[in-house]
């Protein structure tokens, strides 16, 4: 009898391996015996743009269980169809990998006008005055009792009539009843009224903090309200958490925002334990369809606490949906918050020291004793840089950490790496460092950058792509969202174009092209990450992970590559985001 089940068994193999060879049915799906090997998806009739060189375009692809299964011409791959096939005719549309939002802090973006009033100028909101501050901030005043928090955040003094950050007095109009702050574009200064100032217990007599500063009336003494780096966790320590329920509500419209610009994995720039624990909650009541990858917060203070941070967990721990990066350090602010620590002044000074360079968030020492200490415990770091001082620091740490324990393949990350100059490109080269490039800079800040900050010398060398293209270094590029609008396409075609809000062009030999430019957010901000095998490209293993587009970012007039319409985003093999309009 044994003898009989082993013929059989035979028999059916034999069978199968016949069909196989023989072809497929005659109406050109898998014979029934192998219907449970078909694929879930077939997408046929497009324009793929795989982002595998050495295979860069398709027609079809199909996908099982979320992963792609293969990729090839329409012809070969719906052979593959099975009974229970869905077959999807892309009528010539075009299809890209999912989009890496490499650098934000979603869901941060969700919180806009449900916890913060909206403080942005054009294009993005529409303050264009103190007064226009002033205003908004009030219509938070409904329903909103004596003693309560008023919250806005956006505001950018270089766009604004006044041409000067809003004061305590300002905010004052509002209320006083209320403490009121608010959070400047960039993220790295607030303005706190006297209500909120008193509460953190701010006077002329509180010493500016180690890394930050306590701006004060040049006259009098007093704070004016404006608070920088490190001084604003004097006063936003004392703001109430947000609720889970908010942060829930934020989450939704975050992942709308996201999904809905072609994201399918994003990097969290600033994590923390309890944020890790409440991404899991939101992943299992089925808010959280797209990949997050945490970095943890390596905060100020000794190396030590950079690991307890995320209780102690290693970069790369996790599973496909929700992992756990860099660990992120800081060690300037921001330029146009003139926070940024430059080698050489600001061709516009804050005030009357003509010699000023802004500030290193720490010693270089300090610095490099939390990198080696990281760096040896086998963490991938991330540092936030935009002046070239604070940069030299990082290369600095950064050598230091290898020299005293080598390691191959580290992938250290420099974030924003705005000014980097050519020697720095040449080290990061050398180091093997990869930077994750703020681009946008261009557009939204790039002619006050060319007139104010940087002068045009150094303002067209801002976010040198091209200079790191021709080093062979791998990068990324980013919105660092909620500073700017979640839209990897904009950040694609600041790449390429480099126009700045007039309109004007900064920095035109640092321009690349549109495939290099869609790398940055595709398969070469998977290796960023590590996770160039099982992301960032159309290739059989790989997540089904992509995002359906109107026009062809390597076809369409590259002035237009920021306005192609995204019509689907696809996680998983399952649609999270479709563009009914």
């Amino acid at each position: 009898m044994k003898k009989l089940h082993v013929k059989l068994r035979i028999m059916l193999l034999l069978t199968l391996a016949i069909s196989i060879c023989m072809g497929f049915s005659s109406n050109g799906t898998l014979p029934s015996e192998l219907n449970l090997l078909a694929p879930d998806t077939i997408y046929w009739n497009g324009t793929i743009i795989t982002m595998n060189s050495d295979s860069p375009s398709a027609n079809a692809v199909a996908i099982k269980d979320g992963k792609i299964v293969s990729v090839g011409t329409d012809q070969d791959i719906r052979k593959l169809a099975g009974q229970n096939t869905k077959t999807i005719d892309l009528e010539g549309k075009v299809m890209i990998p999912g989009l890496i939002d490499a650098h934000s802090h979603f869901p941060t973006s969700g919180l806009d006008d449900l916890v913060y009033a909206n403080l942005n100028s054009p294009p993005v909101g529409t303050i264009e005055t103190i007064e226009n501050i002033v205003e908004v901030l009030k219509l938070s005043l409904k329903d909103t009792a004596d003693g309560e928090w008023i919250l806005g955040r956006g505001y950018d003094q270089t766009l604004i009539k006044e041409q000067r950050h809003p004061s305590r007095l300002d905010l004052d109009k509002v209320s006083v009843k209320h403490p009121i702050v608010i959070t400047h574009t960039s993220g790295h200064l607030v303005v706190a009224n006297s209500a909120a100032l008193k509460l953190a217990g701010i006077t002329k007599e509180t010493p500016d903090p180690s890394g930050g500063k306590i701006w004060r009336d040049v006259e009098t003494g007093e704070p004016t309200g404006l608070l920088e780096e490190s001084a604003m966790q004097l006063v936003n320590k004392h703001i109430p958490p947000v609720s889970f329920e908010q942060n829930v509500e934020s989450v939704k419209e975050a992942v709308e925002q996201y999904t809905a610009a072609g994201v399918t994995t994003s990097i969290i720039a600033h994590g923390t334990k309890e944020g890790l624990i409440d991404l899991q909650k939101y992943s299992k009541m089925g808010i959280l369809p797209i990949r997050i990858t945490s970095m943890g917060s390596g905060g100020l203070g000794d190396a030590s606490k950079s690991s307890v941070e995320l209780g102690g967990i290693v970069t790369g721990f996790g599973n496909d949906l929700l992992k756990v990066g860099p660990i992120k350090l800081w060690q300037d602010g921001s330029i146009q918050g003139y926070t940024g620590y430059l080698d050489k002044p600001y061709h516009v000074p804050p005030g009357d020291d003509p010699e000023y360079r802004g500030h290193p968030i720490q010693s270089r020492e300090a610095l490099t004793e939390q990198v080696i200490e990281l760096h040896k415990a086998g963490y991938q770091i991330a540092v936030h840089a935009n002046g070239d001082a604070a940069i030299d620091d990082i290369l600095y740490a950064y050598r230091k950490a290898q020299e005293a324990f080598p390691r191959n393949d580290a992938r250290h990350r420099i974030e924003h790496a705005q000014m980097a100059r050519e020697d720095q490109l040449d080290a990061m080269k050398e180091l093997e460092i990869t930077p994750s490039f703020y681009v946008s800079h261009t557009y939204f800040w790039g002619d006050q950058h060319w007139e104010t900050f940087m002068g045009p010398e150094r303002a067209a060398r801002m976010s040198p792509l091209q200079s790191a293209e021709d080093r062979g270094i791998k990068f990324s590029i980013h919105l660092d969202t909620p500073v700017t609008p979640m839209s990897p396409l904009q950040a694609v075609w600041s790449a390429v174009n480099r126009t700045t809000r007039s309109n004007e062009v900064v920095g035109a030999e640092q321009r690349i092209t549109p495939i290099q430019a869609l790398r940055a957010v595709t398969i070469d901000a998977a290796w960023q990450n590590f996770e160039e095998d099982i992301k960032g490209s159309i290739e059989k293993g790989k997540y089904a992970d992509f995002v359906i587009l109107e026009k062809n970012p390597l076809s369409i007039d590259q002035a237009k590559i920021k306005d192609i319409k995204i019509l689907e985003t696809i996680i998983n093999g399952k649609s999270v985001y479709k563009n009914n309009k």
